[in-house]
């Protein structure tokens, strides 16, 4: 069982994430269930992704850019943004992309090499739902939501800097 964060808590994940697809019949094994799949399976295979009777959702490798959705955005309930090492930050930007600047208010989940370490500052950044890699400990990281009190930045989680809302 994936180990999934969604809004700081514990949760049980609907979501089967498809690593890669050749062809339709690998993605027909699948069809009842709600399934993430690449943006570049996404683009292929849109109509049929569309005609199948369970949910769909799309994830982004992390040189894809969430502006590459198009029109299809706001229609996705879920985009994941995949972390191939813990030290490549470009989801950051993706996060931050989608709900300033592209106004997406669905889900925003990181996937891939996802550790305690970066869940606050995730979070900060847009992400609602954290895909932990298996050898993650999620009762520890819970505890990651809390590990400052305050941020000096503005955010996603809080847009205004901290002089400013100090000021008011």
């Amino acid at each position: 069982m994936p180990k999934l964060i969604k809004n700081r808590a514990l949760a049980q994940d609907p979501w089967t994430l498809i690593q890669e697809v050749a062809n339709l019949e690998e993605i027909a094994q699948f069809n009842e269930q709600a399934i993430i799949v690449p943006l570049q399976a996404w683009q292929e295979h849109k109509t049929a992704l569309q005609q199948r009777s369970g949910r769909c959702a799309v994830w982004l490798k992390s040189h894809e850019l969430p502006s590459e959705l198009g029109d299809d955005l706001h229609g996705f309930e879920l985009i994941a943004l995949h972390f191939p090492t813990f030290a490549d930050g470009r989801a950051y930007s993706s996060a931050r992309e989608l709900r300033n600047n592209l106004a997406y208010k669905g889900e925003v989940r990181a996937i891939g090499d996802v550790l305690r370490d970066q869940l606050y500052y995730m979070a900060r950044c847009g992400f609602d739902a954290f895909a932990l890699r298996d050898d993650q400990n999620i009762e520890v990281a819970l505890q990651a939501f809390d590990d400052f009190a305050d941020g000096y930045q503005a955010s996603v989680d809080k847009p205004l800097p901290l002089f400013r809302r100090r000021a008011s």
